[in-house]
């Protein structure tokens, strides 16, 4: 559980993003084939990291990092950040795609494999759902299946150097194969439930799947 108070969202960018939502802003109508396409349908490539947040990007300094994992778990964990950066750590290079159109290829990773801390707090044979709090407030929900894959991550480092502050650092959720609204920033809490807990954007109109080559963006 979030012990940070949650920042009220901007209500004229949510307002605008729901819109989208209404609105289905760059459907295409087309689905496209991950292992052909690279690029999902209605998708921009760009060079920068666009910053995207809900209004407000809280200060997780080292001292008030605390990741909990709990939930459906035999074993709940609760890591300081030395913990987690003291735990194996993996190197991944993976696209990332952004529901507001752009999308950037080949970035480079360094965390911890969602896998990995799968098997430390061993899921309840229950446990089908994922739910994510962030410092903000955000929530996000995936299936378990969806987070346990090999290129799913907790990142501290993009491109050589510590994800800044802007960008969810010190520690985000990294899942390159959905919409990078699913991939939360500046973690607190990982939740594993037996039920499914849609989140900030998928009960404003957002799909619940977020898979980008299947064109996902609402629902």
């Amino acid at each position: 559980m979030t012990d940070d108070p949650n920042p009220a969202p901007n209500a004229k960018l949510v307002a605008t993003k729901e819109k989208w939502a209404r609105d289905g802003r760059l459907l295409t109508g087309h689905a496209a084939d991950p292992a052909r396409d690279r690029l999902p349908p209605g998708q921009t490539l760009v060079r920068d990291w666009p910053v995207l947040d809900l209004g407000s990007q809280p200060e997780v300094t080292p001292q008030r990092f605390r990741l909990d994992i709990d939930g459906a778990v035999r074993r709940p964990l609760s890591l300081g950040l030395d913990a987690f950066m003291a735990l194996p750590q993996q190197d991944s290079v993976s696209d990332m795609h952004c529901v507001t159109q752009w999308s950037r290829y080949d970035n480079r990773w360094r965390g911890v494999a969602a896998s990995a801390l799968l098997a430390m707090v061993e899921p309840l044979s229950s446990a089908r759902h994922v739910i994510f709090h962030s410092h903000d407030g955000y929530t996000t929900n995936v299936r378990l299946d969806q987070f346990d894959q090999p290129d799913a991550l907790l990142v501290h480092q993009w491109d050589g150097k510590p994800i800044d502050r802007r960008h969810g650092g010190p520690v985000r959720v990294l899942i390159p194969r959905l919409y990078l609204w699913k991939s939360a920033k500046w973690i607190r809490r990982i939740e594993l439930s037996d039920r499914d807990k849609p989140g900030f954007w998928e009960v404003r109109g957002y799909h619940n799947n977020a898979d980008p080559w299947q064109e996902e963006r609402y629902g």
